[in-house]
């Protein structure tokens, strides 16, 4: 028998140019990032409880998902500073952040984050006009930076390093959004308001907690979402978003009419559901987990 007879072929080796393998290494990463998810949720309502704890199972859930590959990011109405206390409370480090209802979005940048988008408005007009119907409310503005000022104290506002200031001092300079409180409001006189004055100069979202956050005009969670898909270039289709709230609306018609999946929570208003593809459990009874944990 003379030498290698019988032995099984013992294969050949394709040398390649370096412009080859390079293409190859970006074919890998394309079919492994073909099946990423973006999925972003907002948090009131969603990963928190009214009494800001966190949705039975989340951060297990949520574990799950970014072990699979998928990008796991919050989308809501609160400030960065908020933001990030959940971010780390579920234990997560997105790549980006959409904060004040879309008007901040927030990048990872070395060992924190930095503001990659910001939107502002002169929210003199719409602070005269609301003063003028809700007299005895209370309010409270968001500048570019971050810094908040408000006129009156209301435990519910996260008012680390805020102003206190007077009515006048909040038109004084370009605000990311106005938050206005009335004691005696519901979310229903809310929607009545709003209607009846005609808020046609920006974007406006009633909360769970019945306060009116206004936003620039064109400016919602979508917006922001769309800004940060195509920074990760992921697919309009390989969306997943979640909330409950009518501030999650935009965010619910966005991802369906690209392809992608809108879940609403199951306590939510039926204006919400409504928009939503799907309706999940209740934030209580760990909605968000029931969603990721599948994913």
């Amino acid at each position: 028998m003379t030498d290698g007879e019988n032995l099984p072929d013992s294969g050949s080796i394709e040398a390649r140019t370096e412009a080859d393998a390079a293409r190859a290494v970006d074919d890998v990463a394309t079919a492994a990032s073909a099946g990423r998810l973006l999925i972003a949720l907002d948090i009131d309502g969603t990963v928190i409880l009214e009494d800001e704890t966190l949705s039975p199972g989340v951060v297990e859930a949520v574990a799950h998902a970014q072990g699979r590959g998928h990008e796991v990011m919050l989308a809501t109405g609160r400030s960065w500073d908020s933001t990030e206390r959940i971010m780390h409370a579920l234990a997560i480090e997105p790549e980006f952040a959409v904060c004040s209802n879309g008007a901040i979005v927030m990048g990872r940048a070395g060992d924190g984050y930095e503001r990659v988008h910001v939107e502002t408005f002169d929210p003199a007009e719409v602070l005269a006009l609301l003063r003028g119907h809700l007299s005895d409310a209370r309010y409270m503005v968001e500048l570019p930076d971050g810094t908040r000022l408000y006129t009156e104290y209301l435990e519910d506002w996260n008012l680390r390093g805020a102003g206190h200031v007077s009515f006048e001092q909040l038109s004084h300079q370009p605000v990311c959004r106005v938050v206005v409180v009335s004691p005696d409001q519901t979310d229903e006189d809310f929607l009545e308001l709003v209607s009846r004055i005609g808020l046609t100069q920006v974007s406006y979202a009633i909360g769970w907690t019945a306060w009116l956050d206004i936003a620039p005009q064109g400016v919602n969670k979508a917006t922001g979402l769309e800004i940060v898909r195509e920074r990760l270039g992921i697919d309009p289709s390989r969306v997943l978003v979640m909330g409950d709230g009518r501030n999650d609306i935009e965010m619910f018609e966005w991802a369906l009419r690209n392809g992608g999946r809108a879940i609403a929570m199951g306590q939510g208003p039926a204006e919400v559901h409504a928009a939503a593809g799907e309706v999940g459990l209740s934030v209580t009874e760990g909605g968000v987990a029931a969603i990721l944990r599948n994913v």
